[in-house]
């Protein structure tokens, strides 16, 4: 994905913790974040602070200013499509944050998977049929049934040919990878390949509204599976993967 923050080591762990302090609400807006608190916890040096910090103003997620220090911002000021941010909301999804991103998706995807179906290329159709195969492999584990199911909806808006739609990827991406791991790590939801491949037949035979239609009953799936997975999270033990 476009500006994935690829920062390792120190640095990154640093900016990896104080993200996920402030995405997961530990830190709010408004409260201060000490630059000598941080060193001591987490056992780095001043310079490792200081440049983390400048990684998260870049993200909109802080903001220092002399003699007040650095202050977590408002979620009005976060770049809320920024990749990195989208990821570490992701790690500790609230209802919200999993509406905002179905509502997302049933706007974007269906339309693009209409697009695609008059405007796709061979290799499109190649990709959508690969990531059908790995997702229909006998053998495959949770995360291998993720990483299939992002590689067709990523294939599905590079299909459609419009370049600021597939700048929506990581809109896409974010919340695929959290349904699917919450819905394939709790052991509920069948697999959706057939719902999968009633897009994909439907791109093939450059059938806009049956490709649209078919985008259109998976999403809805998706968000039922997805329900179904937050009620058993709350209300029983994790189960084991659906493999």
């Amino acid at each position: 994905m476009a500006n994935t923050y690829q920062g390792r080591g120190l640095h990154g762990d640093v900016v990896e913790t104080v993200a996920t302090r402030i995405t997961s609400g530990r830190y709010q807006p408004g409260d201060l974040i000490f630059a000598e608190s941080l060193e001591r916890d987490l056992g780095v040096s001043k310079t490792v602070v200081r440049e983390a910090l400048k990684v998260l103003a870049a993200k909109g997620l802080v903001e220092s200013r002399p003699k007040r220090g650095t202050t977590v911002r408002p979620r009005a000021s976060w770049n809320l499509l920024d990749p990195d941010l989208l990821r570490w909301r992701g790690g500790h999804p609230d209802p919200g944050f999993l509406r905002d991103l179905s509502e997302v998706r049933s706007i974007v995807e269906p339309e693009g998977a209409r697009l695609a179906a008059g405007r796709h290329e061979p290799a499109d159709l190649a990709d959508l049929d690969a990531a059908l195969d790995a997702m229909a492999a006998p053998d495959a584990s949770p995360a291998q049934l993720v990483e299939a199911d992002l590689a067709f909806h990523r294939a599905l808006l590079r299909a459609a040919h419009n370049e600021l739609l597939s700048r929506m990827e990581v809109v896409i991406e974010a919340a695929l990878r959290v349904r699917d791991q919450l819905v394939h790590g709790t052991g509920r939801g069948a697999d959706a390949l057939a719902e999968h491949q009633a897009i994909a037949n439907a791109v093939h035979a450059g059938d806009a509204a049956a490709a649209a239609g078919a985008t259109r009953s998976l999403l809805i799936r998706a968000m039922a599976d997805e329900q179904a997975s937050l009620r058993g999270v709350a209300h029983t033990p994790k189960e084991g993967p659906a493999r």
